[in-house]
């Protein structure tokens, strides 16, 4: 039986030196890798040098967030291409993954979307709770990271551009089950992944994980969630009740463990309150950033 033709999405922002470690382990099994570079111009980029036939390096010049940089990847694939495996700069692909992935796609045609389970190598453990002795499952949603979609649901389902990083993976999932297709996970497949500066804290005995971000990705993880939750969940009281107890979460850790507490709290406010007014604050962009529908380059 004839593999399933894959080619890698590999979108990247000002990478290091694990960026060519992610392409080569892509390129055990995929017949090429796409790499939209975010990286803002005149600032150097390390994408440039990838120098393999099989790799493509669509230098965009300005950051148009993940939505907008996975378009753009999906956009070059070729007409023969038959999957798309998505992946960010710094996760490493452990033999046998796309493989496995792959296997579940070829399986059963419904399913359009297959991933792993991101693991957290530093501290030895999946990030979501109660996968320990799980196998396979439905899912509602998957991070993109190691992510294997299905060619024709990124021809159906394009990725939100407008929400720039945040809930991105989210929204592309819930599209693609409403388009009819299955989203799976496997969580026999680790991969090793970082979702930034993540530290353990105490409260009495109990240890619990903070994962520390800057304001402005507060900003965008506030803004977006309530603008996820009005976009799919107006209609679905438990949704917005999930969303909102995220939230309430997402202010309790900023306020017991967050560095510059008050721009952070500020960061997460303004979110909230854009959303639900329709604005934007430009201001929480990095410099060099114009995603599509929120800020588009002149």
């Amino acid at each position: 039986m004839r593999e399933m033709k894959i080619v890698a999405v590999l979108t990247a922002y000002h990478p290091d030196e694990r960026l060519a470690a992610v392409v080569d382990s892509s390129l055990r099994d995929c017949a090429a890798v796409i790499v939209v570079d975010n990286t803002p111009a005149p600032a150097p980029s390390l994408a440039g040098k990838l120098d393999d036939p099989r790799v493509t390096v669509l230098p965009v010049g300005r950051n148009l967030g993940l939505g907008g940089a996975l378009n753009l990847g999906v956009g070059a694939l070729p007409a023969d291409a038959e999957a798309v495996l998505l992946m960010d700069q710094d996760s490493v692909l452990p033999d046998g993954l796309v493989a496995g992935l792959r296997a579940h796609l070829e399986s059963d045609p419904k399913i359009g979307i297959v991933a792993p389970t991101p693991w957290d190598a530093a501290h030895g453990a999946a990030y979501n709770f109660g996968t320990e002795g799980k196998t396979v499952e439905d899912a509602t949603a998957v991070i993109t990271s190691g992510m294997l979609v299905r060619r024709e649901v990124v021809d159906r389902c394009p990725f939100r551009a407008d929400l720039f990083n945040d809930f991105v993976d989210i929204a592309f999932c819930v599209d693609a089950r409403k388009a009819g297709f299955r989203v799976i996970q496997d969580f026999t497949l680790k991969l090793p992944h970082s979702m930034g500066n993540r530290q353990e804290h105490g409260v009495g005995p109990v240890r619990v994980r903070v994962t520390h971000y800057p304001p402005w990705r507060h900003y965008w993880i506030a803004r977006n969630g309530v603008q996820y939750a009005l976009d799919y969940d107006r209609r679905r009281p438990q949704g917005m009740a999930s969303m909102a107890i995220f939230l309430a979460r997402k202010f309790l850790s900023v306020a017991c463990w967050g560095p510059k507490r008050a721009a952070q709290l500020t960061a997460l406010s303004r979110g909230v309150f854009d959303a639900l007014t329709g604005r934007y604050s430009l201001g929480y962009l990095p410099e060099g950033s114009y995603p599509p529908g929120v800020r588009d380059a002149d």
